[in-house]
């Protein structure tokens, strides 16, 4: 190659038949050297972070440059291009607001109605060489392949999911399936996200579509204030009841206590009893006696073994006030004449 340049430069220059002095060989050389340098040299190339580059050899791929400085043969032997992998493209479906597109935006949902659906979809380049030779078109592949895995999501969705609480798993069934068919495709197209803009049901029918919307949250709202109703109704049924029953179960207990220090009572009286039964009778005789007579404005006296009368202090029938207690009057010696009068004593019983 280069002795034929050298060769060119000398024809140019006056060196063949012609006649004349010609190029000095050397500095023939020296040019052509320079020109080759300047050949060589303009195979450097640089790859921003961004960028991903993919080299061709006369036309064909050859391989994939990551960023940094790169070099490849000159051309026309081998040549290079860059594809931004980082920047995100946006394709929008169903038109924008004010100017929609009816076409793209209506679709038929799993229930059999209609949807007016506009979304936009965000992807970016993942394989730099299946990008730039498989795909002629990238905005209008990705919008074909978008509005197609849209309408079969839809397709089996039901209207009331896709208007209220439904669209963020749409828009995941969507970006996977959209991701699916371009894998498939060889595109080197990565879907990074879905978004739906709006949702509604076809002009002609919205009104009507937002009263039923508006009677069914009514509905709603009327049956959460009736489980509300309900629920604290049944809590305070339930707190009456746990109330009733710690009362009863209170009551139980001490009815239970209590007989059972009754039956210890009448247990130990009777333990007295076996061991003293005369003195036990007695007791139990006066603590009778004391709790019958309680209130009664009498004297009892015992009378066994007494001879001479007895002499009661006038306040002792004075009228008493509640629980005025019985009192049992001592024998009094003998110590006025048989004579002295007497008053009259209520007997109620001698001792057993």
């Amino acid at each position: 190659m280069i002795r034929h340049l050298i060769a060119g430069l000398n024809k140019r220059f006056g060196g063949g038949k012609g006649g004349g002095q010609g190029l000095n060989p050397s500095a023939a050389a020296a040019i052509a050297g320079v020109a080759f340098g300047a050949w060589a040299l303009s195979g450097v190339y640089v790859v921003q972070p961004n960028e991903q580059a993919v080299v061709t050899t006369f036309g064909a791929y050859s391989r994939s440059d990551s960023p940094g400085l790169r070099y490849h043969l000159p051309s026309p032997i081998e040549r290079v291009e860059k594809v931004k992998v980082t920047d995100l493209n946006r394709v929008d479906i169903g038109g924008a607001t004010g100017s929609e597109i009816p076409e793209e935006s209506l679709m038929l949902t799993g229930d059999e109605n209609i949807v007016d659906l506009a979304f936009s979809v965000q992807w970016r380049v993942s394989d730099a060489a299946k990008y730039l030779f498989n795909v002629k078109d990238p905005d209008d592949v990705v919008k074909a392949v978008a509005e197609s895995a849209m309408r079969e999501v839809i397709g089996k969705t039901k209207l009331q999911a896709v208007l209220t609480n439904g669209r963020g798993q749409v828009q995941i069934e969507a970006a996977e399936l959209m991701q699916k068919m371009l894998d498939r495709y060889g595109t080197g197209v990565f879907v990074d996200a879905v978004q739906i803009r709006n949702a509604n049901p076809p002009k002609d029918v919205i009104d009507s579509f937002r009263a039923v919307a508006t009677a069914g949250q009514d509905a709603q709202s009327l049956v959460n204030e009736a489980n509300t109703y309900r629920n604290r109704v049944i809590n305070e049924a339930k707190g009456d009841a746990s109330r009733i029953v710690q009362s009863s179960q209170g009551y139980r207990e001490q009815i239970v206590r209590e007989a059972q220090g009754e039956a210890s009572r009448f247990n130990q009286i009777y333990g007295e009893y076996k061991r003293a039964p005369a003195v036990t009778r007695q007791r139990l005789y006066l603590e009778t006696m004391e709790r019958v007579l309680a209130k009664s404005n009498k004297v009892l006296v015992d009378g066994k073994n007494t001879n001479a009368p007895i002499i009661l202090p006038p306040d002792v029938f004075r009228a008493r006030g509640g629980g005025a207690q019985t009192q049992s009057a001592p024998s009094a010696p003998a110590a006025q004449s048989s004579n002295a009068p007497q008053l009259p004593v209520p007997v109620a019983g001698a001792n057993p």
